[in-house]
Parts: C-alpha cells; structure tokens; sequence
C-alpha cells in the first residue's frame, strides 16, 4: 500500500483513531475522518491542529447506524479503518453501534471497491474463554465464547466478539480484503481535551476514588503502538486475511498501583487489596510476537504509564503532580 493514497478513519475523534489521524497524516495519508457529530464541534478541534490536516485531512459527519452515510464518506478511498466503537458494559448502548455499525462499514467498503479494510476489535474478542488454563497462551487463534460473555455479563467483549465474527463472515461473502487489530487496554497522552475510557482506569487510582484495588489482571499496550500497528498491517501485503493480538504486557491490579505509587507519590494511590481471601489472580499470558515479525516495537508500560499520568496533568484532570 502506498502512503499518498485516500484512506477513511471512522470515529476519528477517538483515542486510538486520533493518534492513527496524527500518524497517517506525518506519512503523507490524505485521510477522512467520519465522526457521528457535527465537524465543527469543539471536541474535534484536536483533529485540525495536527500537522498536514489542513492539506489532507476532510472530517466528515457519518454515522456508523446509517448506511447512506458511510457510502459517501467511503467512497473513493483505497483503505478504510474501522475504529468507531463505544467502550462500555450497557448491552443497550454498546451492542447495536459494535454489530450494525460494523456490518454497515464492511458492506459500504464492498460496494465502493475499497482495496483493504483494517479492524479495530479487541482483546475481548480473544480472551473470555472458560475453565481457560491460567497457563496457556492466548494468542490471535483464540476466540472468546459468546455464552460466556453473556454468562458474565461482559457485553463490551459479546459485542466485540459478535462484531467481529460478523465482519470476517462479510469479508469472506463479499470478498474484501481484511486485515484485525486486537489491543489490550490502551495507555498513553491524550490528544483530544477529553477523558477517555482507559485513562479514566488510571485515574481512579490516582484521584482516591478508589479506596482499593481488585484482585483482577488486565493486560496494556500504549497508543502510539496500536496507531503504528494499524498502519503495519494496513501497509503488509502478507498481513491480509489475519488477526493480530497488540498488547505489550499483563499485570496485577497490585502491580499498576505499586508503578502508580512510584510516578505519583503525593497521589492517594490504593495500598490494599479488596480481595485478601483468595490467592493472588495470575496475569495470563498472550502472545504479540506477530505483529512484532510485522516489526512493531512494544513501548515499555514503565513509559507508557509515566505519558498517561503526564498527559493527564498537563490535560488539567490531575492535579497532585
């Protein structure tokens, strides 16, 4: 693929999407950014003010929910990413925009002959698997189970999991060419002058908010990094067809808040465990060594965490720095 073709970016003004923006534009993309609000909206500021985006960058209202609008954002691009998603639990909210949009995107990119489609799903399409042993691999052939997730009342990961088994099956209809990013939960500076799902998991551990921690694992990676691999896999011929789990570690809820300490040591970080019962959760283990053959380098969660807290003071959300 080359880097001076037309490549569309759904639900640009996110976390994610607006570093893919920033980077896509410094290697010369002209990109649209379909956004479900109004382009002139405030919130989208963040978007024109980056380098090369009044050359090359169209913001352009389309919502996921209506076809009609995707076509004509989509058309005449060569590459589409698929980022626009809502990052929560209520099945009533996340659902419908995760399945629908998704199918809509992928049928809209079929129509307008767009050459590659790069997906942004989830590591909670990958890992909710029961009665898993704590010790194998979890890898990109890995597929969370639906009646688990329903089970759990995970329906971020159902809809995820729904929504990208439903874009793999359009994909193979109507021959598109495809290509599944699979992040865990992604750290790092802010560019848009709101919070956001992931870093506000930070927060509540800087802020008091939280009282304790959970006895829970969770696996990270930094945003720079999941912005670097949608454009790899996007530019990888051989990468057609595949998944790739981007994730660069896991960690012990004890473990974040310990690093937490360390970055912030005026902040009323957590110092116990709500769970002083049971045995100490096991982060599990995954492997990301396919996206690294792609040639991904992983920032370390050391930096990656030293940014988000950076980012979040200088953003004005911290206030203990």
């Amino acid at each position: 693929m080359r880097s001076d073709q037309t490549v569309c970016v759904t639900g640009a003004g996110g976390f994610i999407a607006s570093w893919l923006v920033k980077k896509l534009l410094s290697k010369g993309y002209t990109v649209r950014g379909a956004v479900r609000g109004n382009p002139e909206d405030g919130k989208y500021e963040h978007l024109k003010e980056l380098e090369g985006a009044k050359e090359r960058l169209q913001i352009v209202k389309a919502d996921i929910l209506d076809y009609q609008s995707l076509v004509t954002v989509i058309r005449g691009c060569h590459g589409v990413f698929h980022m626009a998603c809502l990052l929560n639990d209520d099945p009533n909210q996340v659902i419908e925009p995760a399945v629908e949009g998704t199918r809509n995107v992928m049928e809209a990119c079929a129509e307008m002959g767009v050459k590659r489609v790069v997906f942004t799903s989830s590591i909670g399409a990958v890992y909710m698997i029961p009665h898993r042993d704590p010790l194998a691999i979890v890898d990109d052939d890995c597929w969370s189970d639906l009646d688990y997730c329903i089970h759990t009342n995970n329906w971020y990961c159902y809809a995820k999991t729904l929504a990208e088994k439903s874009a793999w099956e359009i994909a193979e209809r109507r021959n598109l060419d495809m290509v599944v990013i699979n992040p865990c939960l992604v750290l790092g500076p802010l560019l848009q002058s709101t919070m956001n799902a992931s870093t506000a998991h930070i927060m509540k551990y800087l802020t008091g908010s939280a009282k304790t921690y959970a006895n829970l694992t969770q696996a990270y990676v930094d945003v720079r990094d999941v912005a670097d691999a949608h454009i790899l896999v996007y530019e990888a011929r051989s990468a057609g067809g595949q998944r790739y789990v981007c994730g660069e570690c896991s960690l012990h809820r004890g473990e974040l808040v310990d690093m937490l300490a360390k970055l912030c040591p005026r902040c009323p970080v957590p110092t116990k465990c709500s769970d002083e019962i049971n045995p100490r959760k096991q982060p599990y283990k995954f492997s990301n060594r396919k996206i690294r053959d792609l040639g991904l380098s992983f920032t370390p969660i050391e930096k990656s965490l030293a940014d988000t807290v950076a980012s979040l003071s200088d953003r004005g959300f911290l206030h203990y720095l």
